[in-house]
């Protein structure tokens, strides 16, 4: 194992699946599938051919990074649950990480990071340096409401999947070794599912 702590961090918040490998500082591969469905049979080969790739296997591993979102509904919960699931085999830390927080990774503060949100609006955080920013649902157009705070705008567009993804293992190389609560996905809003009004069946004895 290399003296410096592997971390591999993936996400599935939007259509891709995307996986980043550091090893301490060095990112060692980045990688971006473009899709729109299937991230749960594609995530685990891929990020074992990004492993067999620099020649090291799940052992050797030393933290995992996940983005917990906002986004796509279905996509965090695989992410998440894949986290946890290896964080679990492998007895490593298991770090969620916020697409605002990747977005806004070496950014001077303060600055808004934005991630669309459904109905032409964005999810907003406002990155002061504060350790509890709220989270903020706006209309899409908010520029007014930034120039008060006299703070530019990042979006998500701004960086590539390939960065956002590297950002996320670059966060949780920083929180290795500090108390991480367990990943859980940042949802917005209730999914658009909602439970069946059958009546549920009798159990037999």
């Amino acid at each position: 194992m290399p003296p410096d702590p592997l971390v591999l961090a993936f996400d599935t918040s939007a259509a891709h699946c995307a996986v980043a490998l550091l090893c301490g500082h060095d990112l060692l591969a980045a990688r971006v599938d473009e899709m729109a469905r299937g991230q749960a049979e594609h995530l685990m080969p891929m990020m074992v051919e990004i492993l067999s790739g620099a020649g090291l296997d799940w052992p050797d591993l030393a933290a995992i990074g996940v983005g917990v979102g906002p986004g796509n509904f279905t996509g965090i919960r695989i992410s998440v649950a894949a986290a946890r699931g290896l964080a679990l085999s492998l007895e490593i830390p298991a770090i969620g990480v916020t697409g605002f927080e990747a977005i806004s990774l070496g950014s001077a503060r303060p600055v808004w990071a934005t991630i669309p949100a459904p109905r032409e609006r964005v999810y907003a955080q406002y990155k002061s340096g504060s350790p509890h920013e709220p989270i903020h649902m706006l209309a899409h157009e908010f520029t007014a409401q930034a120039e008060q705070t006299d703070a530019p705008i990042l979006e998500l567009t701004d960086i590539s999947a390939a960065r956002f993804v590297e950002n996320i293992a670059r966060h949780a190389l920083a929180r290795l070794g500090h108390e991480n609560p367990r990943p859980t996905p940042l949802y917005m809003r209730a999914a658009d599912a909602a439970p069946s009004r059958d009546k549920a069946p009798a159990i037999l004895p």
